[in-house]
C-alpha cells in the first residue's frame, strides 16, 4: 500500500528535523553547513544571472533563489507543516498538497546531501575547486539527480496550478482558514509560487533552462578532477 501524502509529507519533514539535530550538536558541521548554504545561493546567482536580469524570468529566477537555493531559516514553516499536516489535507486542493509533498521531498534530500558535504569538508570558505572536490568526495551522484529532478517537479507543479482558473481565487479565500490553522507560511509560499508563474505566461522554456543548466553543472562537478592545489 503507498503511502498517504500526509505520512510521505511527515515522514520528509522528520528527515529534515534529524539533519539539523545532527548539526546542532556539532557547531563546527553547522557553520559549514550555513556557509555552503550560502556559497550555492551565491552559485545560483551566477549561473542565472540573465534569467534573473529578465523581465520575463527574473520574478521566479528569484523565488526559486529565495524559497529553494537559498541559505534561509525554513524551520518556522517546517514546524508549521509537521504541527499541522492533517489540517494541510483537507484544506488544500489535492493539486496544492501534491506540491507540497515534492517541496518536502525536496527538502529533506538537500538538507541531507548539505550535511554530507560539509561533513567532507574542513573549511567553510568555500571556492569553486573546494566545491567540486567535496562533491566527488561525497559522491551520491544519483541523489544529485533526483534533487533535480525534484527542483524541476516542484516548478511544473506551480506551472501546472496557474493552469486551474479558480485555484488563484481558490488561494486567497483560503487566507483566513490557513492562518487559523497555522498555516501561513504555507500559504505564501503558494501565493507567492502562483503569482510568480502565472506572470509568466507559461514556464516551460523557463523548466527546460534550469533543467538544462544544473544538470550541466552537475555533470561539471563528478566529470573532473579538481585542481589539487591553488583552490
Amino acid at each position: 500500500m503507498s503511502a498517504s501524502p500526509a505520512d510521505e509529507i511527515h515522514a520528509n519533514l522528520q528527515g529534515v528535523a534529524r539533519e539539523r539535530a545532527a548539526r546542532q550538536g556539532d557547531a563546527a558541521l553547522d557553520a559549514r553547513v550555513t556557509t555552503l548554504k550560502a556559497y550555492q545561493q551565491q552559485r545560483f546567482a551566477r549561473t542565472y544571472a540573465d534569467m534573473l536580469a529578465s523581465a520575463r524570468y527574473g520574478a521566479a529566477a528569484r523565488f526559486f533563489l529565495e524559497e529553494l537555493y537559498g541559505p534561509g531559516d525554513f524551520t518556522r514553516r517546517d514546524a508549521q507543516f509537521a504541527r499541522v499536516v492533517p489540517a494541510l489535507v483537507r484544506l488544500f486542493p489535492k493539486a496544492v498538497v501534491q506540491t507540497v509533498v515534492a517541496l518536502t521531498e525536496l527538502h529533506a534530500l538537500t538538507e541531507s546531501l548539505d550535511t554530507a558535504m560539509a561533513a567532507h569538508a574542513s573549511v567553510t570558505d568555500w571556492t569553486p575547486a573546494r566545491y567540486q572536490r567535496t562533491w566527488q568526495q561525497t559522491g551520491r551522484v544519483p541523489d544529485r539527480e533526483t534533487q533535480i529532478a525534484l527542483t524541476l517537479a516542484v516548478a511544473a507543479e506551480l506551472d501546472a496550478l496557474t493552469r486551474k482558473p479558480l485555484l488563484r481565487k481558490t488561494l486567497h479565500l483560503m487566507r483566513g482558514p490557513a492562518r487559523a490553522a497555522g498555516l501561513s507560511e504555507l500559504q505564501h509560499f503558494l501565493e507567492t509560487g502562483f503569482d510568480t508563474f502565472a506572470a509568466m505566461g507559461g514556464a516551460e522554456d523557463f523548466i527546460g533552462q534550469v533543467a538544462t543548466r544544473e544538470r550541466m553543472f552537475a555533470a561539471a562537478q563528478f566529470a573532473a578532477d579538481p585542481p589539487a592545489t591553488g583552490d
